[in-house]
């Protein structure tokens, strides 16, 4: 009679929980149903009576990104365009010219030459501002418009004028196939240690990863520094096959835990590895970020390699794609990921920003310690924290915002122009003395802003007609000095980072990597690990 019961009452409760979760279902999607139906009715209204036409792409467009922009930054729609240059940057394959670009509002301005592609044979230029487009203007054209401008069959030719230093040229171009390799530089440090960079994890990353090594390998490499710095990560898939080259087949590289279930998952290594034995050093920094810290936390949670540098971005978060309706998509975040150890690397909690927008930080609170395979002590929140970390300044919110700003890559074209030539590769060097030059050419450029100028100047403007003029010069000569005070606390990171700009002008970024070889002081301390094995094991060994 006690078991009746206490089945009747486990039914009873069944039955209530169902109803709940029903109820709950039905709620939330009458919910969702209704806020269609008023964006719809709103719709019509606007493009029945609206006193002006309206582009309903457009609205459309901006009204969906609008409702994502307070989700995460990873939570994205792709209009039709989006989908296609989406699809080119996992790929790494598209019918081009070869350059990365600005989009502004004059025209298309080239950032980068890709050294051998039709855009470097037309004699194309970092800093050229493309102004038409087969005899057609492109001024103040929308960005979805200029991105397919330049891109479409390998073989085909178009027309161009460009502007370049206050000169108007005429350029014919003919379209490539142009194959991004995720790996542009592996060569031999010295008689043994070889060198790999990975630049992002696109669907052809972990087959350039291995042909790379295998390289090495043959040219006698017993020792290798794989760098991430500045990989913003891509594909997860691809991040496990690399761990699995230097871990064994059946360990796990990564958890996810999602909302859905079947999104929750573990991936293990399925395959052989290429090499169980050789050093490794990892170097990441802030801009090595989602698989690319996959690969560094693994190899670190396994004690497999020794990684170096700064503690990396911190997004461990997942994406799916998922398709939509006329050819769109939405990229969302479906899960958080977990290395090998048990961690979550995210940094910034989207979740619970506060009444201004400010999104908290993960490494802010408390944060949990976990342990290598080796007994270490490795921590979640804000990153991979390096085995060994580098000294740098920390950069502060001034230096970030000219970083933000294209105020290097102005003065790296201002430096081209007038200096037709830098001498050897191995011999230049951006001192001190040239820092001085670059703040002085921050007084003529616009792009870098501080929110303190960018008030003032507002201010200044409403109050025009007060004769403050003198006045407004002081105070804006003061802001500028502050501005220089604080960039100039981080000199050693700008003067680098100008100095590799100006070497990629005149040696393009192949120039760069064989420069860094020698001179890049993060790759000199991780050859200097390697060469003293001692110090390597005992970094892998001890607990700490």
């Amino acid at each position: 009679m006690k078991i009746f019961k206490f089945k009747k009452k486990t039914v009873i409760l069944l039955l209530v929980g169902t109803l709940f979760l029903t109820y709950s279902f039905k709620s939330k999607f009458f919910e969702v149903a209704k806020q269609i139906e008023i964006y719809n009715t709103l719709f019509k209204e606007l493009n029945m009576y609206y006193v002006d036409e309206i582009n309903p792409a457009d609205l459309t467009d901006k009204a969906i990104k609008n409702t994502l922009k307070n989700l995460d930054p990873y939570t994205n729609f792709y209009n039709e365009q989006d989908v296609e240059t989406a699809r080119i940057r996992r790929a790494g394959e598209y019918g081009g010219i070869g350059v990365s670009v600005y989009y502004t509002a004059k025209g298309i301005e080239l950032n980068e030459i890709y050294k051998g592609y039709s855009a470097d044979k037309a004699g194309l230029k970092a800093g050229d501002i493309i102004v038409a487009v087969d005899n057609q203007s492109i001024k103040n054209m929308e960005r979805g418009q200029l991105s397919m401008l330049l891109k479409g069959t390998p073989n085909s030719k178009f027309t161009v004028k460009i502007e370049r230093q206050g000169k108007t040229l005429n350029k014919e171009i003919t379209r490539d196939k142009v194959i991004i390799n995720p790996v542009p530089f592996a060569e031999m440090i010295d008689e043994e240690t070889g060198y790999i960079t990975l630049t992002r994890f696109n669907e052809k990353a972990s087959s350039e990863v291995k042909k790379a090594y295998r390289k090495l390998k043959k040219q006698g490499m017993k020792k290798l520094v794989f760098d991430l710095r500045y990989n913003p990560g891509g594909s997860l898939l691809e991040s496990i096959r690399i761990s699995n080259f230097f871990l064994p087949k059946g360990k796990t590289i990564v958890t996810t835990k999602a909302k859905v279930k079947k999104w929750s998952n573990t991936y293990k290594t399925r395959q052989e590895p290429l090499d169980l034995e050789i050093p490794i050093v990892v170097l990441i920094n802030e801009r090595s970020a989602s698989a690319s810290e996959i690969v560094s936390g693994s190899l670190q949670d396994y004690d497999r390699a020794v990684i170096l540098g700064k503690r990396s971005f911190g997004k461990g978060l997942v994406q799916r794609y998922r398709e939509l309706t006329y050819g769109t998509q939405l990229k969302l975040t479906i899960s958080k990921y977990y290395t090998p150890s048990g961690r979550c690397i995210q940094e910034l909690d989207y979740t619970n920003r506060d009444d201004k927008g400010n999104i908290p930080k993960f490494s802010d609170k408390e944060v949990n310690a976990f342990k290598t395979a080796n007994g270490r002590t490795v921590y979640d929140g804000g990153g991979v924290q390096p085995d060994v970390e580098i000294t740098t300044t920390n950069k502060n919110n001034t230096t970030d915002k000219l970083l933000k700003s294209k105020a290097i890559f102005n003065f790296a074209t201002k430096f081209y122009y007038e200096n037709a030539s830098i001498g050897d590769l191995e011999n230049f060097k951006f001192n001190t003395g040239n820092f001085k030059d670059f703040t002085k050419f921050l007084k003529t450029d616009t792009t870098f802003v501080t929110k303190q100028e960018s008030l003032f100047k507002s201010a200044y403007k409403v109050a025009k007609g007060n004769n403050i003029s003198k006045e407004y010069e002081v105070i804006k000569e003061k802001l500028f000095a502050a501005k220089i005070k604080e960039i100039s606390k981080n000199e050693d990171v700008i003067l680098e980072l100008i100095q590799e700009e100006i070497l990629e002008r005149y040696f393009y970024k192949e120039g760069v990597y064989k420069y860094n070889l020698q001179k890049d002081n993060t790759i000199s301390m991780a050859v200097d690990l390697l060469k003293n094995e001692s110090r390597y094991a005992q970094i892998l060994s001890v607990k700490r």
